[in-house]
């Protein structure tokens, strides 16, 4: 007796175990129809719940969940009576939804078989429908260009209502599919839904088609499944549709379609190719957190509105060509393991690529596009947490020869530090300001309490310590975060040493976008010689207190005038043109070319000149040849040795071409090379004059080497060379 409970158990036991393993050896259907008694739903019971239709939110239902519905071939007469009496009960009125929640379907499902099958051109539209249900047929605008179209064919409108395969379907009615498992191929092919279509989590286990439907409601498909292909090709969804959460496990086509409004695919996932090409987005369209696992496709789509791609995971080959793109991509925190193609696609001014936290790895993923665009729309807001990534998207436009997009990334990360640098010496360091200063930044008084309580324990590093504290709340943080920085104890040398790297930093970037310019370093030596020139012939030819035998004519005047502006002209031109902040730029070069010489001047016409030789030109040129002379490693003084010095005369100021001497020597002193050997006499010299030479001459050391540094950055060879070694 005390065996039999036992025994009893054990067997109940074995039951259960031979029973999950039987279901677990079933496909996912079949276990599901095993494990959930559903009934059967018959002829009988179709007609009782169609003249019996619920009641919600004063519109009837017609309530088919939790059946069993059989529509194979071997039951084709109930089939067929299922098509005729749901078809008869929901065209009749607007007002009526057909809910199959929860139930499965087995065989072939048809939607088009159950819709309003109307003509789709002339007037025998208006007496079927509300007018609130023409004013949706009519936002199909791509329908009526294909009409008009049509018609221009078809001259006689008579002979046109008589195509009988010119029709319409219309679905005038809700339709509710939650949780609802078709076990076949399902085809809601050309159909014009004007109310709701809810399909949360429904299981379309093989085929389902959607091609060239409208929906005029919004569509949710949120957490279904699609076990094979799902073709959404030539859609319109006209109000908001949602595909959070849902499943693809075949083929995802979507191409042609158009998102009249808001779209999301939050945590989609993507387990075959996903086609949308094509496509037309007019609001945000949400693809955050999606995974897809094979190639997508979005070439020649048109993007309105904001994409949110962050946090997205592409482990195969992504494609936007020829995309246009009219506000910013949000790339932040995705992942990329294969190609992401934006080969000729357009962006707009206010477009741009938020690539912050991108995951990117470029001996196994590659960012493409057109040379000398991609790299300008990339955006990243901060440098730290970037490091890798930007030397990654340095490395892979390198590859692939790419060299200005290279040099652009290069100079956001000199940028970026330079900002870094600069909030280091304006923002608010949180381990040593006062706490009135916190306080009036905007903490409040338990924020700074506890502040100060924590940074006596230990300084603060980063952000992330300051959120932790209990009594900082995130909107606190928003609202302070922009004017706080995180940086240890520094010594006084080590904010001189901080200052001379910003200082440096900031004339490599303003004068050169660091390194990566080669227009605005030529732009800026035009700009310098005109400059030099200028006031090299100016001071040669008008000196204060004595005869006037070395006044220039009018006629040379003319010419110096009008050369100065023309090379200042195109030095402007190449600034602006090339510059990223050319007003800053400009402050830069005037604050090297103005203070300084301007003091020589000043201090050269307050005295009397004292010349032996005030008839004779100041500079002096070597008359035994006339060429072409590279000046590199020569001095800008005449030497002193006799023989030598016997062979540089003065310059001849009655010669028309004259003033041309003035840019010869800037160029020997700028540029290192010019048309003839020119120098600075060394006796009857005013010191003024020559300090003068000897500044343009050091300026022009640090220019050459500034200018052989971006050739080396630029030029495509010598900079694979280089970086790629």
């Amino acid at each position: 007796m005390f065996f039999k409970p036992i025994q009893g158990l054990v067997s109940r036991l074995i039951f259960t175990l031979f029973l999950i393993l039987i279901l677990g050896c079933l496909s996912p259907e079949t276990a599901l129809a095993a494990t959930v008694d559903r009934p059967i739903l018959t002829v009988e019971l179709l007609q009782e719940r169609l003249k019996l239709p619920e009641q919600n939110n004063g519109n009837q239902t017609i309530d088919l969940k939790h059946l069993e519905i059989d529509l194979r071939s071997e039951n084709s007469e109930f089939r067929d009576r299922f098509y005729s009496l749901l078809q008869a009960r929901l065209t009749r009125s607007s007002h009526v939804s057909l809910d199959l929640s929860d139930s499965i379907v087995k065989g072939s499902f048809d939607g088009s078989l159950l819709a309003l099958r109307v003509p789709l051109y002339g007037q025998a539209l208006s007496p079927l429908f509300t007018p609130e249900e023409l004013e949706q047929l009519q936002r199909d605008r791509r329908r009526i260009s294909q009409l008009r179209s049509l018609s221009r064919l078809i001259l006689d409108e008579s002979q046109l209502n008589n195509v009988s395969n010119l029709k319409l379907a219309v679905f005038r009615s809700g339709l509710i599919l939650k949780n609802t498992r078709f076990l076949d191929s399902v085809n809601f092919n050309n159909i014009f839904f004007l109310d709701r279509v809810e399909a949360q989590g429904a299981i379309f286990s093989r085929d389902a088609d959607w091609s060239e439907t409208r929906f005029s409601q919004p569509f949710s498909l949120t957490d279904a499944s699609f076990g094979a292909i799902a073709r959404f090709r030539n859609s319109i969804f006209f109000d908001q549709s949602n595909f959070a959460r849902v499943h693809f496990k075949g083929d995802a086509i979507f191409i042609g379609s158009t998102f009249e409004n808001t779209v999301n695919f939050h945590q989609a996932q993507f387990d075959s190719a996903a086609n949308f090409t094509r496509t037309h987005w007019k609001g945000n369209a949400d693809l955050s957190q999606t995974h897809w696992q094979d190639r997508a496709q979005f070439s020649k789509s048109d993007f309105d509105r904001a994409l949110f791609l962050s946090e997205a995971t592409f482990l195969s080959n992504i494609t936007f060509r020829e995309s246009l793109f009219s506000q910013p991509v949000n790339l932040r925190g995705a992942n990329i393991w294969g190609l992401m193609d934006f080969s000729d696609t357009r962006f707009s001014h206010s477009a741009y690529l938020n690539i912050a936290e991108l995951n990117f790895d470029s001996d196994r993923a590659t960012i493409t596009g057109n040379p000398g665009q991609i790299g300008k729309i990339l955006s990243i807001p901060t440098l730290q947490g970037n490091e890798n990534l930007l030397q990654n998207l340095v490395r892979n436009f390198r590859i692939q020869e790419q060299i200005a997009d290279a040099n652009q990334i290069e100079y956001q990360i000199a940028r970026l530090w330079q900002q870094e640098l600069g909030d280091r010496f304006r923002g608010i360091d949180i381990n040593t300001a006062h706490p009135e200063t916190l306080a009036k930044i905007g903490f409040s008084p338990q924020q700074v309490t506890a502040i100060l309580n924590y940074r006596k324990q230990q300084p603060f590093v980063n952000s992330n310590e300051i959120l932790n504290l209990d009594e900082i709340d995130l909107a606190t943080y928003i609202k302070v975060r922009d004017r706080l920085v995180f940086r240890l104890p520094i010594s006084l040398f080590g904010w001189f040493d901080m200052g001379l790297d910003w200082l440096g930093l900031s004339l490599l970037l303003w004068l050169s976008c660091y390194g990566t310019n080669f227009g605005l370093v030529f732009g800026i030596g035009l700009l310098t010689i005109a400059y030099f020139s200028g006031l090299f012939w100016w001071i040669d030819r008008d000196r204060q207190y004595l005869p006037h035998q070395t006044l220039p004519h009018l006629g040379e005047s003319l010419w110096m005038l009008g050369s100065f502006i023309i090379l200042s002209t195109f030095g402007l031109l190449a600034i602006f043109r090339n510059s990223a902040q050319p007003w800053l730029t400009l402050l830069c070069l005037a604050t090297i070319l103005v203070p300084l010489p301007t003091c020589f001047l000043g201090s050269l016409y307050r005295r009397k000149f004292e010349s032996e030789s005030f008839e004779l030109s100041y500079f002096v040129e070597e008359g035994t040849l006339r060429q072409l002379r590279l000046a590199i490693g020569r001095l800008p003084i005449v030497p002193r040795y006799p023989l030598f010095r016997e062979r540089y005369l003065p310059l001849l100021l009655d010669r028309r071409w004259n003033w041309l001497n003035y840019y010869d020597f800037s160029l020997n002193n700028l540029f290192k090379f010019g048309f003839n050997d020119i120098r600075l006499r060394d006796t009857h010299l005013p010191g003024e004059i020559a300090s003068l030479v000897w500044y343009q001459w050091i300026l022009g050391l640090l220019y050459i080497t500034l200018l052989f540094w971006t050739l080396s950055r630029t030029i495509p060879g010598l900079n694979l060379l280089i970086y790629l070694k």
